[in-house]
């Protein structure tokens, strides 16, 4: 795994926000097999025993009103929504499993923000980047010090409403415990082990993905290399570095808080993290740039401020 402390292709001649344009697949924790990891997305065994009913903290819905792809667009192999959609449901909500693409609506019942969000293969994604305001918990460490653990970028209310928050990881890990203890104490500056799903920052029913999820992501339809290019957003990306967005998850180029440099990168990349810590200083995260249709992979540096996608459980 590369370390870096935040940086990303901007131009020719400057590197400042987050990674290079190299394309690369994904790694996973050592005790996890990656090659059955894409068996596990390519068979036929029912979606449903991997999702757990929702609690009546959030409320989630999907439609088969929404949008869905042709068949066509899957190799032929999509199944109808309208013939062979599965449904879960509890008490609080209910949800259904549609061909890639189809998105619905989640409520986080912390705030009462709702949120995109899109089957893609076997998991259920929000489609937006998460923007609960984690803060009040004040960070510090040697000459860095910050007045929270996430922020808008820029300082701008409304980059929050745009792209959603910047959070640290052990903002995004929830190190404190405030939400679960399945990330606390993962903090900067400190080895822990986690116990996964590690619902960090997420809404409860939802969690911050793996190395290993993303990686279940990233390789639909077996393109790595492409995988950026194919969950960027249609527009908003620096000299036309577009994406095509066929799943309808809409990566915007939102940028990055630098522990150094402050804001910077917005237009030209982004970068998210995993649970997955690296060693004292660096986790891992993934980057999307508007030069590459791949997708980087860095140990980056646990104070920097990057976005957060949730998972269904």
């Amino acid at each position: 795994m590369k370390r870096a402390f935040a940086i990303c292709a901007v131009s020719a001649f400057l590197l400042t926000a987050c990674g290079d344009d190299e394309s690369s697949g994904f790694t996973t924790r050592p005790d996890e097999d990656s090659s059955s990891s894409v068996c596990e997305d390519c068979d036929d065994s029912s979606s449903s025993s991997s999702v757990t009913p929702q609690s009546s903290e959030s409320e989630t819905s999907v439609s088969s009103s929404s949008s869905a792809k042709s068949s066509s667009s899957k190799n032929g192999d999509a199944k109808s929504s309208s013939s062979s959609a599965e449904s879960l449901s509890s008490d609080a909500s209910s949800i259904s499993f549609f061909e890639d693409g189809v998105t619905g609506t989640m409520t986080d019942g912390r705030d009462g923000q709702t949120y995109k969000i899109v089957k893609i293969g076997k998991q259920i994604w929000m489609a937006e980047n998460l923007n609960y305001a984690y803060i009040g918990v004040p960070f510090e460490n040697g000459l860095i010090t910050f007045d929270s653990t996430s922020w808008c970028y820029d300082n701008d209310p409304a980059n929050c409403t745009k792209y959603g928050r910047l959070y640290t990881w052990s903002a995004a890990m929830d190190s404190v415990g405030r939400w679960s203890t399945n990330g606390k104490g993962c903090g900067d500056e400190t080895v822990c082990s986690p116990t996964y799903p590690v619902r960090g920052v997420c809404p409860e029913g939802w969690h911050l993905p793996t190395e290993l999820e993303w990686g279940r992501l990233f390789i639909l339809d077996g393109y790595t290399s492409t995988a950026a290019e194919r969950l960027k957003s249609a527009s908003g990306w620096a000299d036309n570095g577009n994406g095509s967005d066929i799943y309808s998850f809409a990566v915007l180029p939102v940028g990055i808080k630098n522990p150094i440099e402050g804001y910077v990168g917005e237009g030209f990349c982004t970068t998210f993290w995993t649970s997955d810590g690296d060693d004292d200083y660096y986790a891992d995260a993934k980057t999307m740039n508007y030069n590459s249709k791949g997708v980087s992979e860095y140990g980056f540096h646990k104070n920097s401020g990057f976005s957060v996608r949730c998972v269904r459980d």
